[in-house]
């Protein structure tokens, strides 16, 4: 199941550097792409706010 992130993401962009597929853009707050993510959990585990989950 692909991951997702939560409103209290603070859009540092932490999660994106280590993404291995490219499935998260940024925006106010940042985004993954479910048809792209892997769900390897590498974002959620450098996540400092604790935003991304499972979906």
């Amino acid at each position: 199941m692909a991951y997702v992130i939560g409103d209290n993401c603070i859009a540092c962009g932490t999660c994106q550097s280590v993404c291995p597929v490219e499935a998260i853009s940024e925006g106010e707050i940042y985004k993954i792409n479910p048809d792209v993510c892997i769900s390897c959990g590498s974002c959620a585990s450098v996540c400092p706010s604790d935003a991304i989950s499972e979906g």
